[in-house]
């Protein structure tokens, strides 16, 4: 019943910045708490940051300084600017809601994920 679609990912040097979006339709995306997570090939998904309803946010310890996310309920549309991109940040983005509202960071609290968008960042 909920769709997420991302978009925004390509390939870019050490140092640069990409922003990547994530779209959502059906439900009330007001009301979700938005993540995002990623994924190398063989490894598991890895959290990456989350916005609650109220637009709390929080991350993970490895970009938190150099990401941000942010939403504009209106445009049913949550954003992940990635500044200084790194080699290690390469990986499939995804984007995922959970029901809750709230900042969670493990997968399997989150109800819908989009298809994920590619990040590669090379040296």
């Amino acid at each position: 019943q909920v769709h997420l679609v991302e978009h925004g990912g390509g390939l870019v040097q050490a140092g640069a910045s990409l922003r990547v979006s994530c779209l959502g339709s059906g439900g009330t995306f007001s009301n979700y708490g938005i993540g995002w997570f990623r994924q190398t090939p063989g490894q598991e998904r890895e959290f990456v940051a989350v916005t609650s309803w109220r637009g709390e946010t929080l991350y993970s310890a490895s970009v938190k300084g150099r990401f941000t996310i942010s939403r504009d309920n209106p445009k049913n549309t949550v954003y992940l600017q990635m500044n200084n991109l790194k080699p290690e940040d390469t990986a499939v983005y995804f984007c995922a809601a959970n029901l809750y509202g709230s900042r969670i960071r493990g997968t399997s609290s989150y109800n819908y994920w989009g298809q994920g968008t590619q990040v590669t960042v090379s040296s």
